[in-house]
């Protein structure tokens, strides 16, 4: 456990040491106030995930009356 005074100086340090696999709690007023943890691995999603295609029609402007006041497209 470290103070929130050693977690401002130390941050880079915690950082990594989190990103090691060491959870970090970090004290304020000598009562445990947050956690340090190391993420979840993110899987990659696979380009071409979605199936089927996209008709012509969605790249067509939108109507006026489907536009957004002061936005130019």
């Amino acid at each position: 456990m470290v103070t929130a005074h050693q977690a401002k100086q130390r941050f880079s340090e915690l950082l990594e040491r989190a990103h090691a696999g060491e959870e970090v709690v970090v004290s304020k007023c000598g009562k445990p106030y947050a956690k340090l943890a190391p993420l979840e691995p993110v899987d990659k999603v696979p380009l071409g995930f979605l199936k089927g295609s996209v008709e012509d029609a969605f790249f067509e402007p939108l109507p006026d009356e489907a536009r957004v006041p002061g936005i130019v497209s």
